[in-house]
């Protein structure tokens, strides 16, 4: 029995809809990364770009468990002395509350360029509009 592997010519990519309403972050953001990377379907290929677009509606609504929101610290490092900035979760929810997920995901996805490739498919959305509705995406309910 021969092996195939996915080549990018032949590599169908869909796109999904994922509503993030009361769902947990870190557990939506494990689902959206292997959707991203094409881990969910038989004919995935680590060295090729498999994944599907994925569309993340009601980013605002989503949820840290525990003391995550007030405890949880983001930081952003200017490269300068004295150039640290720590954020609280609660704080960045309160800006930009997509923010929060696309970093979770950012950091499931490999620091090269085909992660760079699989990360431009993901699309999130604070609201419940999304500009996408030509593209028909598929309603995933199963997260």
């Amino acid at each position: 029995m021969k092996t195939t592997l996915a080549r990018n010519e032949t590599v169908k990519k869909d796109w999904c809809l994922i509503d993030a309403d009361g769902l947990v972050i870190g557990k939506l953001a494990v689902k959206i990364a292997d959707i991203l990377r094409g881990k969910n379907k038989p004919i995935y290929t680590p060295h090729v770009d498999t994944g599907d677009f994925v569309v993340v509606i009601n980013a605002e609504k989503a949820i840290f468990t525990g003391g995550k929101e007030k405890k949880k610290e983001y930081a952003t490092y200017s490269g300068y002395m004295g150039g640290l900035k720590v954020t609280t979760a609660d704080k960045i929810r309160a800006k930009k509350p997509e923010q929060l997920l696309i970093h979770a995901i950012e950091g499931m996805i490999p620091s090269n360029r085909l992660g760079r490739s699989q990360f431009e498919k993901l699309h999130v959305y604070a609201g419940k509009e999304h500009p996408h509705k030509a593209q028909n995406p598929k309603v995933l309910t199963n997260i």
